[in-house]
């Protein structure tokens, strides 16, 4: 038995979907554990793309997905990549948790509403509706799964919830009445067909793993969008470092056996919030337009700098990633010399490890070390010892840095564009 857990180490896009779907050949279940709909994972299998944002990324190769506990769930998201998938050929072995929160139209009505009042101060969310569900959830005023498969149990809580939800509407200035009957029928109806899938998925899991059962917890977003760890307020609402997987899943921290980070092999964000390795020039738009860029849920364009070593061992550090896996290699290729930040300058000093305050954060300077570049690289490699030489050197001074190995490295978006080490 063996429970890996896969998680980002930078601000999320890293490649989790691609290195999910190669680890769940050996899966049996396939844990989405925290985040929402903001988040977006891309599979390539020979032609075919997928794109989720809700459903697990390991029911591509049939295995059982489970939506966990600490996930907040829009219903319409998810039933349409349920029905687009079976649309394709894949019908979704799929468990959701009775306890995950449920994202409701105020939700996204106000989430919307915070960032227009924010204006040039705005955190840049997906204007999905997570933070405003995540802050519902604290506060107790949350709806869950379990809550949507009882008409009278969703009643008395939209009875309680929606003039207050109404108010701060109201107060925000937007011309939006709640209308509860709309809302109990829609979400009534959502909740016929979660009757289905809804389960105390963490009792699932624990009977799994008491069967010696191979479990993968799949991370959403990145270290560096983590609500305590990440560059805050620019976050996300959740815990995306390896703590957060445990709570949102329902088991145990000894569970687990192997914690993996993604690292792509260079830096992108989404959103605001300062970037230290941002490159503005013909590098960075290199990187944008090879990489192909473009968040899979946002589709806005993604930020590029170099690889930040400060960010990825600061992951290593506060989710004790035993294994990296090296995303997007590939992209560097054709790059006369590639830089690497090892660490920063901030007021003129030097310091290697990653700021609390965000004014700190905007103000450190990048201090980088610079390798060789390589022109060409084999589209099918079947050892490490296929890549180029500088990408070796490149790959192996990321393991010293870091004092992790590197397990994985993925030169391409297809399951077979591998190098397993």
């Amino acid at each position: 038995m063996t429970v890996i857990l896969v998680i980002g180490t930078q601000w999320g896009d890293e490649g989790k979907g691609k290195v999910v779907d190669y680890y769940s050949k050996n899966a049996d279940y396939v844990v989405r554990y925290q985040g929402g709909a903001n988040a977006g994972h891309t599979i390539k299998v020979r032609d075919e793309v997928y794109k989720l944002h809700l459903t697990p990324s390991g029911v591509i190769q049939g295995k059982t997905g489970i939506i966990a506990n600490g996930v907040v769930v829009d219903p319409e998201i998810l039933f349409n990549e349920i029905d687009e998938l079976t649309k394709r050929g894949i019908k979704p072995k799929l468990l959701i948790s009775d306890r995950a929160n449920i994202i409701m139209p105020y939700h996204k009505i106000l989430d919307g509403a915070e960032e227009q009042y924010l204006g040039d101060k705005k955190i840049g969310t997906t204007k999905r509706g997570i933070g405003p569900c995540y802050s519902d959830k604290v506060a107790r005023n949350g709806i869950r799964a379990i809550d949507l498969t009882d008409i009278e149990s969703l009643q008395r809580l939209l009875d309680r919830i929606l003039p207050l939800k109404q108010k701060l509407i109201d107060i925000y200035g937007i011309k939006t009445t709640l209308d509860k009957k709309e809302i109990l029928e829609t979400y009534s109806a959502y909740g016929r067909r979660l009757k289905d899938y809804v389960i105390p998925t963490h009792i699932e899991l624990n009977k799994a793993i008491k069967k010696k059962k191979n479990i993968l917890l799949e991370g959403a977003q990145g270290t560096m969008l983590d609500v305590e760890f990440g560059t805050y307020p620019y976050t996300t609402s959740s815990h995306t470092i390896a703590g957060g997987s445990t709570i949102g899943a329902g088991i145990g921290p000894r569970m687990i056996d192997e914690i993996i980070g993604i690292v792509k092999a260079y830096t992108t964000r989404v959103g605001e919030g300062p970037l230290p390795t941002e490159l503005l020039d013909k590098t960075g738009e290199h990187l944008q337009k090879v990489g192909h860029e473009i968040g899979t849920t946002t589709s806005r364009p993604r930020r590029c700098g170099w690889l930040d070593l400060v960010v990825v061992r600061h992951s290593c550090m506060i989710s004790g990633i035993t294994k990296l896996a090296i995303t997007k290699l590939d992209i560097l290729k054709g790059l006369p010399e590639i830089k690497v930040c090892t660490s920063y300058s901030l007021n003129g000093n030097k310091i290697d490890y990653f700021p609390a305050r965000i004014e700190d954060v905007a103000a450190c300077k990048p201090v980088y070390k610079t390798f060789k570049g390589w022109t060409t690289m084999d589209t099918s490699p079947a050892l490490f010892s296929d890549l180029p030489k500088e990408a070796q050197v490149y790959l192996r001074f990321i393991e010293k840095e870091t004092d992790v190995p590197i397990s994985l490295v993925s030169i391409g978006p297809g399951r077979t564009e591998t190098i397993e080490i």
